[in-house]
């Protein structure tokens, strides 16, 4: 069978948008959208991809001429509903860690048909490393290499404010453009670059916060080979999704549908000056809702969300947690909020959608941090008691994070005998590491992690063993977990 860039032409538009991620939800949503744009628009742009990783796809993106198929499947007016989508919007793939395709990277910064950054870089992505410098070939931060990148265009167009930037992070952080753009100034003033380049990043560049809202599953492996039997094309890079989207844009200057005409395409975008309510809402529901159950589910042995849905005990406590927990948490009421809230358990029981729960593990420190810890804190303050699935969640993230020995970069851990990886960042693993390998019996395990774990004030931004009667909660959660597994200790809570 022949590969797909054989049997379908790549087409060559001015590089319009520079996107920091290759992975499967940048290309199932917004190179999707851009797409889109291309076909109903006259947008007429491509877009350049950029590794924020020395590792990645960039090899299998070129070796396919960024084509690749995007497969939006769900269920619409009660029947199945499959769409199939060539997707010829990306032009290529860089590796700035690669000296020949950092000589290519540089010059985007001096294109004047650049107009747009995107970037996914996972929760971790935009953070501040100290060491970068201005001279790095690459710079080993998301930050710290936009800084250098919008540093050398100020140059090149000698500050013309008609040569900004409009950045769109799509990190599942909160106020993510403002944190990337804070964060640019800091190595600005670091890397001493002149107030002038600073005032430039206020008054030409544009740092959107956004809020991305789609389930990409990516890559279909298991019914990869049918799905290429089906197109009549060999493609290493399907990229699965389901049907719902939403991308919500917050501006500081004027909305930027002129140039980027995504309701023009009939897309669903929200450009607004204000994001606050749909961010809340998605992060603390739907993001919230699968951290809180995607840890526990999967030291049951389960490994889908969909499995989730149709596991009674799963359901029960992922149901809980929202209507009881999350959502009185929230300062919506419960009519503007439960109506998304059964919307999204509708999506997870799309029954094509195959979302692996160790795909959700990825981070979980701080997708705790971000999606779970403010519900937890608010349920405390406006019920003065602690929210039980939440809390039992946290002490289920504790357990999964059980491992000693490293495979790599990543943690080992064991389900019933099976390693599985624990992936987050070292600082993280080396602590969870150093904590499990201290031994002991049960009880005094369980109180040593739970009071150095929630002491960790630098992981969730305070010392959570101040929190009446959380800790000694969190150890009780662990003595159950590991002495009657998961699936009973899940039990006694429903």
């Amino acid at each position: 069978m022949e590969t797909i860039s054989k049997v379908k032409n790549t087409k060559t538009r001015p590089e319009r948008v520079l996107q920091f991620g290759e992975g499967n939800f940048l290309r199932a949503f917004v190179d999707w959208q851009v797409d889109l744009l291309n076909e109903k628009t006259d947008f007429n742009g491509n877009v350049v991809l950029v590794q924020p990783l020395e590792r990645g796809m960039g090899e299998m993106i070129n070796a396919q001429k960024g084509l690749y198929t995007t497969i939006l499947r769900g269920i619409r007016e009660g029947a199945p509903f499959e769409q199939y989508r060539t997707i010829d919007c990306v032009s290529r793939c860089l590796n700035p860690y690669k000296t020949e395709e950092f000589v290519q990277y540089q010059p985007l910064a001096d294109s004047t048909d650049l107009r747009f950054i995107i970037s996914n870089t996972t929760e971790a992505g935009i953070t501040y490393r100290s060491g970068d410098s201005l001279e790095d070939t690459p710079q080993s931060s998301f930050p710290g290499k936009i800084c250098a990148f919008l540093f050398r265009r100020f140059k090149t167009f000698a500050g013309a404010t008609d040569k900004g930037i409009i950045l769109i992070p799509c990190e599942l952080i909160e106020n993510n453009g403002d944190t990337l753009k804070k964060t640019v100034k800091q190595f600005a003033s670091e890397w001493n670059l002149g107030q002038a380049f600073i005032t430039w990043l206020d008054e030409a560049c544009d740092f959107c916060n956004s809020l991305v809202d789609r389930i990409v599953p990516g890559y279909p492996k298991q019914e990869a080979a049918a799905l290429c039997q089906i197109l009549g094309y060999q493609d290493n890079l399907l990229d699965s999704a389901e049907l719902f989207y939403l991308w919500v844009i917050e501006c500081h200057k004027e909305f930027h549908e002129d140039e980027l005409p995504l309701k023009a395409a009939a897309l669903n975008v929200i450009w607004t000056h204000d994001m606050s309510f749909y961010r809340d809402r998605k992060v603390r529901i739907l993001n919230g809702s699968h951290t809180m159950m995607a840890l526990a589910a999967y030291q049951c042995g389960l490994e889908t969300v969909e499995e989730c849905i149709h596991d009674s005990l799963l359901y029960q406590f992922l149901y809980a947690g929202i209507f009881d927990e999350i959502i009185p948490s929230m300062e919506a009421t419960r009519e503007i909020l439960e109506p998304y809230a059964t919307e999204v358990l509708e999506r997870f029981q799309n029954p094509y959608l195959r979302h692996q729960l160790l795909s959700i593990s990825l981070n979980s420190i701080r997708k705790f941090k971000n999606r779970d810890l403010p519900s937890l804190l608010g349920f405390i303050e406006k019920n003065n008691r602690l929210p039980q699935h939440l809390v039992f969640s946290l002490a289920a993230l504790i357990s999964f994070y059980e491992g000693t020995e490293f495979e790599g970069p990543d943690l080992k851990g064991s389900r019933d005998g099976e390693l599985y990886l624990i992936k987050d960042s070292y600082e993280v693993l080396s602590r969870f590491a150093e904590l499990y390998g201290m031994g002991g019996d049960i009880k005094k395990k369980a109180e040593r992690l739970s009071s150095a774990i929630l002491a960790e004030d630098t992981w969730w931004g305070q010392d959570l063993t101040k929190i009446k009667e959380l800790e000694s909660m969190v150890s009780n959660y662990l003595v159950q977990i590991w002495t009657k597994g998961m699936k009973e200790a899940l039990k006694e809570i429903i």
